[in-house]
């Protein structure tokens, strides 16, 4: 889950792709009553400019499983978002920083991983909730 940035650049590889499967923390899931199924997919591609920075371009890929936040009722998501970052050298509020020598991907991925969950997810998309007045 590393970018080499130093050897990739004495090699002269300033553009590359990058894929691998990420098994999350189990706090990482926000939606109740629901966790991430499996391991996450990430898929992307990076390119390093003349100034070390670097831009990374992936999509996580998972799977949401759980109870619907409707009605209780068994509910699943496949999620699928697409993410551009920049890694930088110096200190920079906006983006994400590196020694200059390798990136580490995790925390970038972690919040991709919480940036790309649904508010809900649902049994089926006309779910009302759970009825009530139904004894």
């Amino acid at each position: 889950m590393k970018i080499e940035v130093k050897k990739l650049n004495a090699l002269g590889k300033f553009t590359g792709g990058i894929e691998f499967d990420y098994e999350p923390p189990e706090n990482l899931c926000l939606v109740p009553l629901c966790r991430i199924e499996g391991k996450v997919h990430i898929k992307g591609d990076y390119e390093i400019y003349e100034d070390d920075s670097v831009g990374v371009n992936f999509t996580v890929s998972y799977r949401l499983s759980g109870q619907c936040s409707y009605c209780l009722n068994d509910a699943s998501a496949d999620v699928e978002k697409t993410f551009e970052i920049l890694f930088v050298t110096e200190n920079d509020p906006d983006n994400y920083s590196y020694d200059g020598y390798s990136i580490d991907l995790k925390t970038a991925v972690n919040d991709a991983i919480l940036f790309s969950q649904p508010n809900v997810i649902l049994c089926r998309e006309d779910c009302q909730g759970i009825d009530i007045n139904n004894k």
